[in-house]
């Protein structure tokens, strides 16, 4: 559900002191080690149980960002380092658009199909429509997760904790939110949506719900707290994405945890030991989620109790998992994408990119499934 339009309302936020980022990405651990890196498990032959082609391809440039790619009907935008943004028709892989927005860009995309945004590492927010920017507006520090574009708002989730509210075609700001900031936070994506009426953003290691009309805290939910006596050891952060179904999200925090939440009533259902570094994604009964070391598991919706795992796919630097059908999809650092058994994680088929990385979770646009590589290319991959 899109939030309805809404009266903005303007508050003031005070300038935030500075903050140290960590470059978290993929399974990395939090401590460096000169132990010798576990070798990718070998991967063996598969019978495409679930036939796939490729029946497109595209270039959009390096991506060494946390790229979400967004989905709005059959149209898929991405966006690359240099600046590029791109729509494309998920079905050809035509372009619909294509504009640099003159910066490197940080976080992105958000876009609700007629708005599109990012964030560049100038710290500001470009709104564009139809390809055209139509506003860009300052942050007052860095952001590493996508925009949220609903209701004719966008929202920014900030690395110091902060949730700012912007008037989606005049750039205006609306509202901010700032909660107590940490010395250390993840140069990674974090978690933000609408649930009903409710902006459910990641703040630390909570769910937190928020009024959409003035940024003000309906609930929170721990799904993981700080641990440890230094600030490395007290880093606690939810990463995208997330698992919705109806009220119930489901979320990841980083290296701790996953659990799920009642978004309407805003209380935690129950949370589960987990160390994992990328988001999760479900269906009615399971949620799904990659483990720092490659491992698949399944825990059931209900309670969190574990259904299956799989370790076939050890220290492959695993994406998260993506529901398709009756497989879940899911990135690795190979360029491949492998296909496992919603029911029990058995392989189901495996889908070659160009050998770079997988740079985001896998996308599903209609009944074409979009994979963006660090290297820039975006495959579409349809049944046969």
């Amino acid at each position: 559900m899109i939030f309805k339009p809404f009266r903005p309302l303007a508050l003031t936020l005070k300038a935030s002191t500075a903050i140290v980022l960590i470059a978290f990405l993929g399974g990395c651990s939090l401590f460096g080690s000169s132990t010798k890196k576990p070798q990718p498990a070998e991967l063996q032959p598969v019978v495409a149980l679930v036939p796939a082609k490729q029946v497109w391809t595209a270039r959009i440039g390096e991506v060494s960002f946390p790229l979400q790619a967004n989905v709005s009907g059959d149209t898929v935008v991405v966006a690359a380092t240099d600046g590029t943004v791109a729509a494309l028709d998920a079905r050809s892989g035509r372009d619909l658009w294509r504009t640099n927005v003159g910066a490197p860009i940080a976080a992105g995309v958000g876009s609700d199909g007629k708005v599109t945004a990012v964030v560049t590492r100038t710290n500001e927010v470009v709104a564009l429509a139809g390809g055209k920017e139509i506003w860009r507006q300052k942050l007052a520090a860095q952001a590493f997760t996508s925009p949220f574009v609903a209701g004719g708002r966008v929202f920014v989730l900030a690395a110091d904790r902060s949730v700012n509210a912007f008037d989606g075609q005049t750039g205006r700001k609306l509202w901010s939110q700032q909660r107590p900031s940490e010395p250390l936070v993840l140069r990674q994506s974090g978690v933000m949506l609408a649930v009903g009426d409710t902006l459910v953003a990641g703040l630390a290691g909570r769910l937190t719900g928020l009024n959409p009309l003035n940024g003000s805290i309906r609930w929170e939910a721990p799904i993981a707290s700080p641990r440890g006596i230094n600030d490395v050891e007290r880093l606690v952060d939810l990463v995208g994405t997330v698992s919705r179904n109806g009220n119930t999200v489901c979320a990841r925090a980083f290296q701790a945890s996953v659990g799920c939440v009642d978004a309407q009533r805003g209380t935690l259902l129950w949370t589960k030991p987990a160390n994992g570094a990328q988001g999760i994604d479900g269906d009615d009964r399971l949620v799904f989620g990659t483990e720092a070391d490659g491992k698949v598991l399944a825990w059931r919706r209900t309670d969190g109790e574990n259904a299956w795992n799989t370790d076939r796919l050890r220290y492959r630097s695993l994406s998260a998992p993506l529901v398709v059908g009756r497989s879940i999809a899911i990135g690795d650092s190979a360029g491949f994408v492998h296909l496992l058994s919603r029911e029990d994680g058995s392989m189901l088929n495996r889908l070659a990119t160009d050998g770079s990385p997988v740079a985001a979770s896998p996308v599903l646009a209609g009944n074409v499934l979009i994979v963006v590589t660090r290297s820039g290319a975006v495959f579409g991959f349809a049944p046969e």
